[in-house]
């Protein structure tokens, strides 16, 4: 019985008391709140819903609460139910209904945790689209490991999800990049607002060596072979980093395509026909302030030019569109202004605000010795993907990237990622499965198989803490992607390691060399596949790997 099983038990148990009392039913919550106490010796799970509902259907709840408590106990799943304080419900589970939480996942497999919750929603999910003016930096890295997971996590909640990267490809950024290539291929000094780095000489020589007379042309055919070459180069690698990195995308997104195809002129009439642009001192405004901006918006500037926020309203209506009822833009730390501006765009367009959600991450830094690593072997001061991934693999970069909200800055210290040590959060979750795994191989020698395993026998203190560990896991998945947390199923899997490892250690598992196999040793196989199982899920959600040898 996992806790939302119980939550229903309760909540079914509730409504007949109520009602066997001519007490209003519908005044217990939708859902009811079915916890963990800090203490374990006062029960498995614990419950306030006496205290909840009493004063709304006029009784003390303490009353209320014991005959809740007399009713549960009379449940075959349960094996006490105890008033506790004022009108807290102490549950003890039966051995039998603990089982069921092993039962269930072994035949749910890689299903276990997931549910059709977030069915309704058909989620764009734009993260990382950075410029391609250079490799991808640490923020880009931290989104790229996030975004990734959020869209897995949001999957597995029942959502529809596409993985969006937007190109840009459109204004002054690219002319830059451009000038940077050109100025690199001459020989000559970086420009004062060029890009520097290694890998601008790189992409430059690539240009040259594939068109030998690139600096024989006009100016204007020069630069602009040096802009689209030197995009798809820069755009190409980082494709590549992404992917290898284990991000990859269903749509890439040209900015410039939204200008070409007449979307930005589209978008713009449409604010004009709605009365939301509105025209002073030769400038298009948007009235955004209607809409819970702190300011009205530039639309189009006077000298006629599209402003960069007419982008952003034309691709917010083509993402609406195409049928995404949910649009996550996922921005670093210095777009917190975003958070408005896109939802005064939708309201302003026609569309329900709600509509847009904006993820800000913070910022990440890395360190060793406790001191800051800056340096990048290919992009000057700038530290990028590719570099986090040399320094510590793939596997521990994107867990370091995930396993904090990215509400808050980040310290990577790379000393304790590289170590094989517990204290390396993701060697000790790998670790684990792979601890698993051997077990698995050994009963396999040994003969031991959990199919028919009595799983009523598992009553041991650390038996129960870990089944209840793994019963929680459900509930994780769908607080994280509710509430857009991908860092809880990390931190989720640390945790159930943990307790698997203290259960490891207090319960024998397979019988030794010398003994015969008993009922307990199959039952606790089982509840060590169920607690491999739960473990990959959770690393399959993060996207990292689960080995079965370390």
């Amino acid at each position: 019985m996992t806790p939302a099983d119980l939550a229903t038990l309760i909540k079914q148990t509730a409504v007949e008391v109520l009602t066997s009392r001519d007490l209003d039913a519908s005044m217990l919550p939708e859902q009811i709140v079915v916890e963990r106490p800090r203490n374990p010796e006062h029960g498995d799970y614990a419950t306030n819903v006496a205290l909840q509902v009493a004063k709304k259907v006029g009784v003390n709840p303490r009353d209320l609460g014991t005959w809740l408590a007399e009713a549960l106990a009379a449940d075959d799943s349960i094996d006490s139910a105890e008033i506790a304080g004022p009108g807290f419900i102490n549950i003890r589970l039966a051995a039998a209904a603990q089982g069921e939480i092993v039962a269930k996942i072994l035949e749910q497999g890689e299903k276990f945790g997931t549910s059709d919750h977030l069915s309704h929603l058909d989620v764009n999910l734009e993260f990382v689209s950075a410029n391609p003016t250079g490799p991808i930096h640490l923020g880009g890295t931290r989104w790229a490991a996030v975004g990734d997971s959020l869209g897995r996590v949001l999957e597995a909640a029942g959502a529809k999800v596409t993985r969006e990267y937007y190109f840009n490809d459109h204004g002054r950024q690219i002319d830059r990049f451009a000038l940077s290539l050109l100025a690199a291929a001459k020989g000559e000094p970086t420009p004062e607002d060029g890009y520097g780095g290694e890998y601008i000489r790189e992409i430059a020589d690539a240009i040259v060596a594939k068109h030998p007379d690139a600096l024989d042309r006009t100016p204007e055919e020069t630069q602009e072979l040096f802009r689209s070459e030197g995009v798809e180069m820069m755009f190409t690698h980082i494709r590549e980093s992404l992917h290898e990195f284990g991000t990859d995308f269903d749509v890439y997104f040209h900015e410039n395509s939204l200008f070409e195809s007449g979307a930005v002129d589209r978008a713009v009439q449409t604010l004009k026909d709605n009365g939301n642009l509105y025209e002073s001192d030769g400038a298009w405004w948007l009235r955004s302030t209607d809409f819970g901006d702190d300011k009205d918006r530039v639309v189009i500037k006077s000298d006629g030019d599209a402003a960069y926020i007419a982008g952003d309203i034309a691709y917010a209506q083509d993402k609406f569109e195409r049928g995404h009822n949910l649009n996550i833009y996922m921005l670093g730390a210095d777009h917190h202004g975003y958070i408005a501006r896109l939802k005064a765009a939708a309201a302003a367009l026609g569309y329900a605000p709600e509509g847009v959600e904006v993820l800000i991450g913070q910022m990440v830094n890395l360190l060793r010795d406790g001191k800051a690593v800056r340096m990048s072997k290919r992009a000057g001061t700038v530290v990028t993907l590719d570099d986090l991934v040399e320094a510590i693999g793939i596997d521990a970069a994107r867990y370091s990237l995930i396993r904090s909200s990215v509400d808050s800055s980040l310290d990577i210290d790379l000393g304790l990622w590289e170590s094989q040590s517990s204290d390396n959060p993701v060697y000790y979750v790998q670790y684990g499965h792979a601890r698993l795994c051997s077990i698995a191989r050994k009963a396999v020698d040994l003969g031991v198989t959990y199919e028919d395993a009595d799983l009523s026998l598992l009553t041991h203190d650390r038996e129960g803490d870990l089944i209840r560990t793994l019963g929680e896991f459900p509930a994780v998945i769908r607080a994280a992607a509710d509430l857009r947390e991908p860092h809880r199923i990390a931190r989720y899997a640390e945790e159930l390691a943990g307790t698997f490892h203290r259960f490891y250690d207090s319960c024998q598992i397979l019988p030794k060399a010398d003994e015969e196999k008993a009922p307990i040793h199959a039952a606790r196989l089982a509840l060590a596949a169920a607690t491999r199982q739960t473990l990959a899920n959770a690393l399959a959600l993060v996207g990292v790997s689960a080995p079965e040898k370390m």
